[in-house]
């Protein structure tokens, strides 16, 4: 694919469907899971994302640095029905993943997953260039609008806020106060719903423990390190809902 307008000249952009030894390479060696709480990587719901490649490898973006043939980023997506309602808008994260694997129909939208970016290149822009190639993708393919379950990168420093407040927060500016939500908001991008309940992870006490590197002696809420609201244990299960900021670019 062609890598978006701006982009460094030593970049280039490949779907999973042009280069999926590049998209085989990222998942083999686990090049970007180092970028996610290790909570993150334990969904209990999380299964739509290894329905991406082959299916929809047309959807899936690897960014590389043509100078070392570096592996640099990576989008993930999924398309999925949606009849322009708030009302038809899924819950989440999970809840797109799930209805576009388990009641895929005829597909109108796509939505984003995640957008991940080397530690050694984060600061230079590409994730905006990871937006702005999931909208490519997807205005090539009639699919869009364009949506993002945004995971704020700031909410772990709020996590008693509720995300519904915390989505309303702006700068002076205008522009949301989270510094991922303001990368869509550039581009183009308006809130269209705050999600408390996007992405759902129940698991063992100890899994959490280890995760954490935290103890959780008593029944109760927790406060934890990544964490972007709390934890709720109830004897040997740990239960968390991670929220999300629905976003949509008109592509």
């Amino acid at each position: 694919m062609q890598v978006p307008s701006g982009s460094p000249g030593w970049l280039e952009a490949f779907t999973a469907a042009e280069r999926p030894d590049l998209w085989e390479l990222a998942r083999e060696q686990r090049l970007f899971d180092n970028l996610w709480p290790e909570y993150n990587l334990h969904g209990n719901n999380s299964g739509y994302f290894g329905s991406l490649v082959p299916r929809h490898a047309r959807f899936q973006v690897v960014l590389v640095d043509r100078r070392s043939e570096r592996l640099i980023a990576r989008a993930r997506t999924i398309p999925f029905r949606w009849d322009g309602t708030l009302e038809d808008l899924p819950a989440g994260i999970d809840a797109v993943g799930l209805r576009a694997v388990d009641n895929p129909g005829r597909s109108t939208a796509l939505s984003a997953l995640a957008a991940e970016v080397d530690r050694d290149y984060q600061g230079c822009g590409l994730s905006g260039l990871l937006v702005r190639a999931m909208g490519a993708v997807a205005r090539d393919a009639g699919l869009t609008p364009l949506l993002a379950p945004v995971r704020p990168s700031w909410k772990d420093r709020y996590p008693l806020i509720p995300i519904e407040r915390y989505a309303a927060w702006r700068r002076d500016d205008g522009l949301p106060f989270d510094p991922w939500m303001r990368v869509h908001a550039r581009l183009g991008a308006r809130t269209v719903r705050a999600e408390p309940c996007s992405l759902q992870i129940s698991a063992p006490v100890q899994d959490w423990e280890a995760w954490t590197e935290m103890s959780f002696p008593d029944d109760g809420q927790y406060v934890f390190p990544g964490g972007l609201a709390p934890l709720t244990t109830n004897g040997d299960v740990g239960d968390y809902w991670e929220p999300n900021v629905w976003m949509l670019h008109d592509v």
